[in-house]
């Protein structure tokens, strides 16, 4: 990973989460345990504090980031999208924010409530828990079900165990240059995980 101490202050990174070598962490950002840090990700705590509680992931171009005194939260096995940009906001525990979606200053997401793909969450919304989120500007469109919430707890699994294989396996390497006979598949799921991951997408 790419880490810059800022003002004094280091960037902390539990020793069994995994940060990618190509996301940047800047001064003020603490990852907790288990968590998964995407490739590209940038977490810049160099105004306010950046902070991933265990189990959580921020996948590939996420930017975290604050305004100066604020801390920019996603708790407990929260689940950030490719893409999505969160600046002094706070994701509650086990919530889910799709690809693309932008969440404002003063914003709350409740505990395992989902905001759709490329939705804009106005600074100060405060969003109820099991909710389902969506719209430009968003709004709360309905109550989530419990399959919708199992369904994101299992989405949010698949990133615990990424976490977990890639401290494992994950090494820079030289490309081949031709597919090699009998070309194997990655089988780190079940059909069952992969059903809920292709989900993740229609959020």
């Amino acid at each position: 990973m790419t880490c810059y101490a800022f003002a004094g202050l280091r960037p902390v990174v539990s020793p069994d989460a995994f940060v990618h070598p190509d996301a940047v962490l800047i001064g003020d950002v603490i990852v907790g345990a288990g968590c998964y840090v995407a490739p590209l990700a940038c977490l810049r705590g160099d105004f306010g504090r950046i902070v991933l509680e265990p189990g959580s992931n921020v996948q590939d171009t996420c930017v975290m980031h604050g305004f100066p005194g604020s801390d920019t939260v996603v708790e407990e096995d929260g689940h950030v999208g490719h893409g999505a940009v969160l600046h002094g906001c706070r994701i509650g525990r086990n919530a889910l924010i799709g690809m693309n979606a932008v969440i404002m200053d003063g914003a709350l997401i409740g505990e395992s409530s989902i905001v759709a793909a490329c939705a804009f969450v106005k600074s100060g919304m405060q969003v109820p828990p099991h909710s389902l989120v969506a719209g430009l500007p968003a709004r709360v469109i309905r109550p989530l079900g419990a399959d919708e919430v199992d369904w994101k707890r299992n989405g949010t699994s698949c990133y615990q165990t990424l976490a977990r294989v890639s401290l494992a396996t994950l090494e820079a390497c030289e490309p081949l240059t031709a597919v090699e006979a009998g070309r194997k598949r990655i089988e780190l799921f079940s059909a069952v995980t992969l059903q809920a991951m292709r989900r993740e997408g229609e959020s």
